[in-house]
């Protein structure tokens, strides 16, 4: 079936922790497809790119709400807790989630990067018929099991992104409250590539037990620099981001059949229950066996 071409005739709902885009949080996955709406938030330790084909939707995230309708295209951090609250009948849209590997290899201004990870979402409008094509093409290759066809979706979709800042777009909100974003004198570049270094070594090895010195010593840098570039391109402390891919993985296992809280604690890398549970409420806002709950609840309600 074309799915550019199908008529949507009943909602689609997303249930959070159901599917790979958290029980695999340092893949890069693409999807074209009808937006399901959200029942609760979710977060993921991807950047989200969104481009809407037909239709609009709405997203309700940390600090500020945003609608798309067809033609633009939008990004944003996923460690924020997100939800899609409206998606039209007819909409369609196609787009990828972006580990931070492959996010903080692009050559986009450091400011806007820092923006970005501080909460702010990316708007523009500037697209045309060639993204549907292309966003099709390269969902068609990433998922045809063709390491090549892969390898070239990916490049192409990095080289689209960076071409946005060349084109009109904006920041919603304008200044994220609170951040401390780079200034445009900052050495960035070579920031973002100790970042990058960073972020593929935590992809590796985030389920063992690894601390800052460890993570420093993969990209060959000072436990104090490293921690201070990463905080500064990310927003988030070294820590911090570990533990958002411990508990990406965490939200996919509660939703397994049978799933034990504390087995699901040990096999996404955390070392002990409370800490486990302290880090889940933090994000959440519940515990873990409230999340399971109430997600099996939300699926049950509406199969």
């Amino acid at each position: 079936m074309d799915l550019a071409e199908s008529k949507v005739v009943s909602k689609a709902i997303y249930h959070p922790g159901a599917s790979s885009i958290e029980g695999l949080p340092t893949a890069l996955q693409m999807f074209f497809n009808h937006p399901p709406i959200m029942l609760m938030a979710h977060w993921h330790a991807q950047v989200e790119v969104n481009y809407v084909i037909r239709g609009t939707v709405r997203y309700r995230m940390g600090e500020h709400d945003i609608r798309l309708s067809a033609g633009q295209m939008c990004l944003f951090w996923g460690g924020q807790p997100h939800r899609m609250d409206e998606s039209s009948d007819d909409s369609l849209y196609a787009g990828a989630h972006l580990p931070l590997v492959h996010f903080f290899r692009l050559r986009l201004p450091g400011d806007l990067s820092s923006k970005l990870m501080h909460g702010a979402t990316l708007l523009t409008s500037a697209t045309d018929a060639a993204d549907k094509e292309n966003f099709a093409r390269w969902f068609e290759y990433v998922t045809s099991g063709n390491s090549l066809k892969r390898q070239h979706a990916v490049d192409e979709l990095l080289l689209r992104i960076e071409r946005i800042v060349l084109d009109s777009y904006c920041m919603i909100p304008e200044v994220p409250s609170g951040a401390d974003t780079a200034g445009p004198d900052q050495p960035y570049a070579q920031s973002a590539k100790s970042v990058a270094r960073m972020c593929d070594f935590i992809a590796t090895n985030f389920m063992q037990d690894i601390d800052t010195i460890d993570i420093a010593r993969a990209a060959d840098l000072h436990p104090k620099y490293a921690m201070n570039i990463f905080r500064r391109s990310t927003g988030m402390t070294l820590s911090k981001y570990v533990n958002l891919l411990r508990l990406s993985r965490a939200q996919a296992l509660l939703m397994q059949d049978g799933a034990n809280v504390l087995q699901v604690a040990m096999d996404s890398g955390f070392g002990s229950i409370s800490a486990f549970n302290k880090s889940f409420r933090h994000i959440s806002g519940m515990s873990p066996s409230d999340f399971r709950r109430d997600s099996r609840f939300a699926a049950h309600a509406m199969s």
